[in-house]
């Protein structure tokens, strides 16, 4: 499944939103203009590895400021065109509705805290690995678990994509986001005992989702029920 557009309208103009899409593509663009060794050297230096912290938590090898300054900075890098664009994609459907609910200042704060849960998790499930974490994929996925809470009837118009078949369908935010958690769960699920590998950080999108989820728990009776069908 592809998520095409958002059909909620939003009242405000998204300017964190799209504050935090061109910080990461202009540290992608700096990322593009280094040599493959200098950018080996930057991606291994501000990305997250677990192992780092557990060396720096035991005394050896590396500081603390070493091993959690990554937990910031590891979220706005990339690694290749499709890594960020659909990140971007993700959070510009998703975020501008969650940051006209949260205001822009708090909805920056949640962003953030959440790509540190997101960071968090992924280093709980993956101690010992040597592979670095990086994207804002933790964080986004904190976007869709508040999305999902403070606006679950909302459509996505969506492609949905069966073997040979595809077609359009305006999917209720609550199942589409939904399957897309499962699928991230399951996947992380199935990826225990084989962090050596690298690939998908799974468990920094279920950490962050949650969190996400938990952060806005309270706020949801705020405002009136938003089960209204948008075109």
């Amino acid at each position: 499944m592809i998520p095409l557009k958002n059909l909620r309208p939003r009242t405000h103009s998204p300017s964190v939103t799209l504050g935090l899409i061109i910080a990461n593509f202009l540290v992608f663009f700096y990322q593009l203009s280094l040599s493959p060794r200098a950018l080996q050297t930057f991606i291994m230096t501000y990305s997250l590895v677990p192992a780092r912290v557990q060396m720096a938590l035991a005394g050896s090898h590396y500081t603390l400021a070493q091993a959690f300054i990554p937990f910031f900075t590891s979220m706005f890098l990339h690694a290749g065109w499709l890594h960020i664009i659909g990140n971007m994609w993700f959070l510009w459907l998703f975020g501008p509705n969650v940051e006209d609910r949260l205001g822009h200042a708090p909805y920056l704060g949640f962003y953030l805290l959440c790509g540190l849960g997101a960071g968090a998790a992924q280093t709980a499930f993956s101690l010992g690995s040597k592979i670095p974490s990086l994207g804002a994929s933790g964080a986004i996925a904190g976007v869709l678990g508040a999305y999902v809470v403070f606006f679950p009837s909302s459509k996505i118009l969506t492609l949905v994509t069966l073997f040979f078949w595809w077609f359009f369908a305006r999917l209720p935010a609550v199942l589409f986001i939904g399957l897309w958690f499962l699928v991230q769960f399951l996947s992380g699920v199935s990826s225990l005992g084989s962090a050596a590998k690298g690939g998908v950080a799974w468990w920094a999108h279920v950490g962050g989702f949650l969190l996400g989820m938990l952060l806005v728990s309270g706020m949801r009776r705020k405002q009136p029920d938003d089960s209204y069908d948008y075109s």
